[in-house]
């Protein structure tokens, strides 16, 4: 919750955000440190949401908002986990000046419960990289469990990176 007693919330990505999300992701000052991967197809996130309005049954995004002002993205995907089982992995990434204020933190609750609230899928994961030590604490205090160090796990800036593994099973709400 912010001073003025605001709340983050979660809606669905509305034109007027393409500008900031394509700054997210395709600006390496907005994106920060460790979110730049390189330049990408400058309108492949309108194309994208022309589309499907970033919402599939396999992928989607969603914009955290505080008092209606956009913070950032928050995204996932789904992934096999095995033969017949799958899980969420989710992400996110906020403007610079809405970093450090705990939204962050409150947009992965928020879509956690989303996405157990909406789709029947046991798991949601997440992994950042072991030097990005803001997000992990973000992600332990949305309720997630570091699981372990997937190592050499994603290439940025021209090295191979460990990340750590975060999850949150739906068993885990029913203990908060």
């Amino acid at each position: 919750m912010d001073d003025d007693g605001s709340r983050v919330e979660l809606r669905p990505v509305a034109e007027a955000d393409l500008e900031l999300l394509e700054r997210l992701t395709n600006d390496p000052v907005a994106a920060g440190e460790h979110q730049w991967f390189g330049w990408h197809d400058p309108g492949y996130l309108r194309r994208r949401w022309q589309e499907t309005g970033m919402l599939t049954a396999e992928t989607g995004m969603l914009v955290p908002t505080l008092g209606g002002r956009v913070l950032g993205l928050v995204s996932w995907h789904r992934t096999r986990t095995g033969p017949a089982s799958y899980c969420w992995n989710m992400g996110l990434v906020l403007a610079p000046e809405a970093r450090g204020h705990g939204y962050g933190t409150e947009a992965q609750r928020l879509l956690v419960g989303y996405l157990f609230a909406h789709t029947q899928l046991n798991r949601v994961e997440a992994t950042t990289e072991i030097g990005n030590r803001a997000e992990q604490r973000s992600l332990e205090k949305a309720g997630f469990t570091r699981e372990g160090v997937l190592r050499g796990f994603d290439f940025r800036d021209g090295e191979w990176r460990d990340h750590v593994l975060y999850s949150v099973v739906r068993s885990d709400l029913a203990k908060s």
